[in-house]
C-alpha cells in the first residue's frame, strides 16, 4: 500500500450519517431541527411529509446520533445534536485537506 493510498484511507468518512442526510425529507428535516427543537406534528406541517414517514425519518436520525428527543406531555420535541454534525464537518474537512494533495501525486500504470 502507497502512503497516498494510506493517507486517502486515513480520511474516513461516517459513510451511515452521508447516505442519512443524501435523502431530501432527512436533510430537510436536520435543517429545520438546526433552527429550533421541532415536535412530529412541526415537522408534518413543515415539510408537507406524513406522520409515519416523518417518525420513520427521526427514528434512523436518533439511531445514528443527529437527533435527540425528549418528551413533553403527549409531545416528543426533537432536537439537532450540533456535535454530530460538527464530527461529520471534521472529517469533511480532513477529506478535502488530502484531496489537496492529490494533484500532486500520481498513481503510474
Amino acid at each position: 500500500m502507497t502512503s497516498a493510498v494510506r493517507d486517502a484511507t486515513a480520511a474516513v468518512l461516517d459513510l451511515t450519517v452521508v447516505r442519512l442526510l443524501s435523502d431530501p425529507l432527512r436533510a430537510r428535516i436536520v435543517q429545520l431541527l438546526a433552527v429550533e427543537e421541532l415536535c412530529t406534528c412541526h415537522l408534518v406541517g413543515l415539510t408537507g411529509a406524513r406522520q409515519t414517514n416523518i417518525s420513520n425519518h427521526l427514528r434512523a436520525l436518533r439511531e445514528a446520533g443527529l437527533v435527540s428527543a425528549e418528551p413533553c406531555g403527549r409531545y416528543t420535541y426533537y432536537r439537532l445534536e450540533p456535535e454530530a454534525l460538527a464530527a461529520l464537518g471534521g472529517q469533511l474537512v480532513e477529506l478535502a485537506r488530502t484531496a489537496e494533495t492529490a494533484t500532486t501525486r500520481r498513481r503510474p500504470c
